[in-house]
């Protein structure tokens, strides 16, 4: 009967939570959500004689200079130091009492006519409380220039917040497309107002080696070059001989301290990755005996011409051989000089060593290979990965770094102290948490930031689509596994199809946001409408910070079928609600003033062309889309 009560109470007590969220949200648009918010009948207004004061610290003075700074930027008022904390506008407080409910990354937030006070037990949780501040101020506070004639008002309220797990990451791939410190730091700028707080660089691949390693200079004069091609990734032509391979770049290891400097200041941990056994080429290109394959020495660092063969699944067949030997000793001494320079730049626990996508008809091939698999006793090319995985975890541990790669290191056996990555869907995640290893979910069915956001006759064509729905659908603990080896969960970027940062934020935003509040805020909080209200909120902010994202939760889904009498059906939903959807089969643009969709639609017998656009009452919301008759048929299985 107790346990019975309790229920029904904590029922009661996380209803009354929730209603009060959703009363509030029209006025609370944080993202992403707090555990608890409470809104007043009030509003502080910050004015020019606003003060600032802080718990006496280096951290927490440079989270008050950073508050110092933003302000003036946007409104010109200079806040000038209280002369205490507790008489100060603006309190950043560190209890003196420690808080058990808000850890390491909490915060109370307490804003009051007079003052805005926000408490935390550690500076992290002042950073992540100052980031909710700025979403509470008018969207102008964004602006990189002052704004005249803002009222700078924040709605009274008392907000709790924590975070529900410790990882929360997003994967940038420089090496695909090589991007300088400034543009790194401008994408940590960005994430960490969404409260992230581990940035996973993907710094070596085929197309580029990213990071300076003393000792190994061809790395970075050879490996870090190739030509630049434009069009479809996977299918450039092969480079020619004369053509300059000019393109692409490196981090020295200033720059690399320089990030990882900056990123602190923005409570983001960097993470590593050295990509190993595949997607090895722009190393085996500078240094051609880590490979087992004859000819080797003839290979070129890849532009995005086709190197792989995909038509049988994975692992490829490779069409030149991009992994470095497990058979070979100069790839451990190779890599014991990688690691140990990587583990001294990058302050972080962790070293991620890839592992992923490793063809192995190569290795088939290798009297190398096959005297390892005799000398060891193994039987299978997953196996030999294994072998190396291990091999390599050893030496990532003697550096005073954890192991951490993709889930196919899970195949040939798991290295006794590994920590899996699970991309390839939440099953490799699954198996490593019964094997008791701890685990990072970031399934390509959630959290692939590269797919496609909306239909693939408008956004840049890759082979999958991911929409802000179900982005906002993933949940990183499923039903089957002890959620005390989920670290966390976080987003990847691969930049194959990227080139420069205004694509890479269209990319990252507003899919991101979902990411953030999944690995942020608490699971019974979530709520898709509301959501979509934030969502909207934060473009404006997007706006005026002149950050790009993607408009595409107001474009239409199209679904193309045959009806019964084998004619073309066409039928459109919206992503967002309140959108009527405005379309023309006679070749005109259509605006407000032509047909809403409310029915499924069979063209007129020689349309070439469906158009249409999402209005809001007589407000433009989505993109004119130009949708062929003959592209719906070919969706339709019609012939």
């Amino acid at each position: 009967m107790k346990k019975t009560f309790a229920f029904i109470t904590l029922w009661c007590f996380a209803s009354l939570v929730m209603a009060q969220h959703h009363q509030n949200s029209k006025s609370i648009n944080i993202i992403p959500i707090p555990v608890s918010v409470q809104e007043g009948m009030g509003s502080f207004t910050l004015l020019p004689t606003a003060t600032i004061g802080y718990t006496p610290t280096a951290n927490v003075k440079a989270i008050a200079q950073q508050v110092q700074q933003k302000i003036a930027t946007a409104t010109g008022f200079t806040l000038a130091e209280g002369k205490s904390l507790s008489t100060a506008t603006i309190q950043l407080q560190i209890l003196s009492k420690r808080d058990i409910i808000l850890g390491k990354e909490g915060y109370r937030l307490i804003v009051t006519q007079n003052t805005v006070t926000i408490k935390a037990n550690e500076p992290a949780g002042l950073f992540y409380g100052v980031q909710s501040l700025w979403q509470l101020l008018p969207a102008a506070i964004e602006s990189k220039h002052i704004v005249n004639n803002v009222s700078w008002a924040i709605p009274e309220v008392t907000i709790l917040d924590y975070p529900r797990f410790v990882w929360r990451g997003l994967m940038f791939d420089v090496a695909r497309h090589f991007f300088t410190k400034q543009q790194v730091e401008d994408y940590i700028d960005e994430m960490a107002k969404y409260k992230f707080n581990i940035l996973h660089l993907h710094l070596t691949d085929d197309e580029g080696w990213r990071i300076e390693i003393k000792g190994l200079p061809r790395l970075t004069e050879v490996g870090a070059w190739n030509v630049k091609k434009v069009g479809y990734f996977g299918t450039f032509s092969p480079p020619k001989p004369d053509e300059p391979r000019n393109y692409g770049g490196f981090y020295t290891q200033d720059d690399i301290k320089d990030m990882v400097a900056y990123a602190q200041k923005k409570f983001v941990n960097i993470l590593p990755e050295i990509d190993v056994p595949g997607h090895s080429l722009a190393a085996i290109v500078s240094y051609p005996d880590l490979s087992c394959t004859p000819g080797a020495d003839t290979y070129h660092v890849r532009s995005g011409e086709e190197i792989m063969d995909w038509s049988h699944g994975a692992p490829p067949v490779a069409l030149i051989d991009n992994t470095l030997c497990p058979a070979n000793q100069k790839v451990y001494t190779f890599l014991d000089t990688v690691f140990a320079q990587v583990a001294k730049l990058f302050p972080f626990p962790y070293i991620h060593v890839g592992g992923d996508e490793c063809p192995k008809n190569f290795w088939e091939k290798s009297p190398a290979i096959h005297e390892l698999m005799k000398k060891e006793g193994l039987t299978t090319m997953e196996e030999v990965q294994s072998y190396f995985e291990k091999r390599i975890e050893t030496i990532v541990e003697s550096k005073g770094k954890k192991f951490m790669g993709w889930d196919e290191i899970l195949e040939g056996g798991l290295a006794p102290n590994a920590v899996v990555m699970s991309w390839r869907g939440m099953k490799g995640g699954i198996e490593a948490t019964k094997m008791k290893h701890q685990v990072v979910m970031s399934p390509t069915t959630f959290a692939y930031l590269d797919y496609m956001q909306g239909d693939s006759i408008i956004e840049p064509r890759v082979y999958a689509t991911l929409r802000l729905n179900k982005a906002y659908s993933f949940e990183p603990v499923p039903d089957s596994v002890n959620s005390k080896y989920i670290l966390g969960g976080q987003a990847n970027l691969w930049t194959e199809q990227v080139y420069n940062t205004r694509h890479l934020q269209y990319m990252t935003w507003p899919r991101a946001f979902a990411i953030s509040e999944t690995v942020w805020s608490p699971k019974a909080n979530k709520n898709w409408p509301d959501f979509v209200n934030r969502v909207e909120h934060q473009f404006k902010r997007l706006d005026i910070e002149q950050v790009k994202y993607a408009p595409s939760i107001y474009d239409p889904i199209f679904t193309a079928t045959k009806n019964a009498g084998g004619s073309l059906q066409i039928e459109m939903a919206t992503e967002v609600p309140n959108l009527q959807i405005h379309y023309s089969f006679d070749n005109s643009f259509p605006d407000q003033y032509y047909p809403v969709y409310s029915t499924p639609l069979t063209p007129p017998e020689d349309a070439v062309m469906l158009k249409v656009i999402t209005y809001r009452g007589n407000q433009v919301m989505g993109r004119m889309i130009v949708m062929p008759i003959k592209e719906l048929k070919k969706r339709a299985g019609i012939q």
